[in-house]
């Protein structure tokens, strides 16, 4: 049972970042996904490497305990000509791991054309098309804001959807 108190799983999906990590956090419950929680832990640039790392362990680790998710889905990392910025969205990936498996979570993950592929069945969607199709399967009034959160709760349908397939797969055979 998760801290909602229904029956359903609850899933977190993570768009990772060192400057802006977005999260999101949807339930399955009867045959519907819902909302749950969604936003950015932000650093601040003048901190020292240490302390950033620190504050977004600090603040996954408060989400998973709080929400209970069953495990976490985050988007691989895509490697950019900026080296500077992959190694530093490494290292807040390395983070969010840690804490996923201290709270003996499983780690999924995606590239950004498969999430592509699970929101609008088309690999090369732009952002707005996926915004909008976020919006539409959870039934929210407006897009999630900012992008990186909505990147977020695409991250968790995502697997939902994958999970989901493999569970038919499994009893199928």
């Amino acid at each position: 049972m998760n801290s909602l108190g229904g029956e359903g799983k609850v899933y977190l999906g993570i768009d990772p970042g060192l400057a802006t990590l977005g999260f999101g956090l949807i339930e399955e419950k009867d045959n519907r996904l819902l909302c749950r929680e969604y936003g950015i832990i932000s650093t601040a640039s003048n901190e020292e490497m240490p302390e950033r790392l620190l504050n977004l362990y600090n603040k996954t680790n408060e989400l998973i305990v709080h929400y209970k998710p069953s495990n976490v889905a985050m988007e691989q990392l895509f490697f950019s000509k900026n080296v500077k910025t992959a190694f530093q969205v490494g290292q807040a990936r390395g983070v969010i791991i840690l804490a996923a498996a201290q709270n003996g979570l499983e780690v999924f993950e995606y590239s950004p054309l498969e999430i592509k592929k699970a929101i609008t069945g088309y690999g090369q969607a732009d952002k707005k098309q996926m915004q909008s199709l976020v919006k539409s399967i959870l039934q929210l009034k407006e897009i999630p804001k900012p992008d990186d959160a909505a990147d977020a709760l695409a991250v968790a349908i995502c697997h939902l959807q994958v999970h989901q397939l493999r569970k038919k797969m499994e009893e199928s055979q």
